[in-house]
């Protein structure tokens, strides 16, 4: 198990130092000279001010969904449960999106888009804990009422943007996810609030744990079931809705990085929790420094001087590749 983590550690060094680099207007010359004291101005205001705030923004968003797909997964009993298909993501971001519109909050109040965040992730969750019966129904019905859920609070997210259509950048960096113009109020807001509900999530390890088995074990183990999933549920809303507030709504992260991460360290949640938390900051720090990569070849071969692929297009559409590999191979998978 220390080699595994070890070997994660290592992972997210790599891709930490390729996405420093990977951008525009920094090579990996320039930023070995820029990291001991050399450099110009420019150089050094590229390197500290833009590539590593939005570095240390992914590495954390990408934690913060993890953790919360595999705490959802937990409570729910659910090998299809995470933030993309629960209402939890869509909420988030109709809440952040209408507190933008509403002039209640902005890129320059990210606290404010934080609570918003919240607020709709939480509306999204209730939604679907009404419609699916509190957790009782089979991964099949939750998947289809999750994106039952999804599509109406996209559909009035669409209706905010008809109603404020200045808000189209907006809308479009939350909705398809992306770590570009990260500064570092965004990490200093983040940090906390990642540590706090990941440190509550990991406490949970072991009520979550009887959960997976059961309600009936939980029970017969005197744990209160409704109160553990409801704990569950909150961290869970709490840290996709940073996470979201942060970077938008990266597809997929939540919902396939728990299924690495317990085949990876094992179905005991006070090591997959920590490990899900470094597989997520490992797979998004890397599908960024990839789209980076990746707007600098189209970008040389369209010559196109502004062409960004964000990061969050690139996770949706290698994990709903991956989706339909892991049901093929599985599909009768349950906890």
């Amino acid at each position: 198990m220390t080699r595994r983590f070890t070997a994660l550690a290592v992972l997210a060094v790599v891709g930490a130092s390729v996405e420093l680099v990977a951008g525009r207007g920094m090579s990996l010359g320039v930023a070995w000279d820029v990291l001991g004291g050399g450099g110009d101005a420019t150089e050094r205001h590229i390197l500290f001010q833009l590539r590593l705030p939005r570095l240390l923004v992914a590495l954390c968003a990408g934690a913060c969904l993890a953790v919360a797909g595999l705490v959802l997964q937990s409570a729910l009993r659910n090998p299809l449960a995470g933030p993309e298909v629960t209402g939890v993501t869509p909420g988030a971001v109709l809440g952040a999106v209408t507190a933008t519109a509403l002039g209640l909050a902005g890129w320059d109040s990210p606290l404010a888009v934080v609570l918003a965040a919240c607020a709709g992730g939480c509306a999204g969750a209730a939604l679907l804990w009404l419609l699916a019966g509190r957790g009782r129904g089979d991964p099949a019905q939750t998947a289809v009422h999750g994106v039952l859920v999804s599509a109406v609070l996209g559909g009035l997210t669409a209706m905010v943007l008809l109603v404020e259509p200045g808000e189209l950048g907006s809308v479009v960096q939350w909705l398809v996810g992306t770590t570009e113009g990260r500064v570092w109020e965004h990490w200093h807001l983040l940090w906390p609030w990642a540590l706090l509900w990941g440190a509550a999530a990991w406490l949970l390890a072991g009520p979550l744990t009887l959960l997976r088995c059961g309600d009936d074990i939980a029970l017969a183990a005197g744990l209160s079931a409704r109160r553990a999933r409801t704990l569950a549920l909150l961290c869970a809303v709490a840290l996709t809705a940073g996470a979201v507030a942060a970077v938008g709504a990266l597809g997929f992260v939540g919902l396939l990085v728990p299924h690495l991460a317990v085949a990876v360290f094992g179905a005991d949640l006070r090591r997959s929790l920590p490990g899900a938390a470094l597989t997520g900051a490992v797979v998004v720090c890397g599908a960024d420094a990839a789209a980076q990569l990746s707007s600098r070849l189209l970008a040389a071969a369209l010559g196109s001087d502004r062409l960004t692929l964000p990061v969050g297009a690139l996770t949706a559409g290698l994990g709903a590749a991956l989706l339909l590999v892991v049901v093929r191979r599985a599909p009768n998978r349950s906890f």
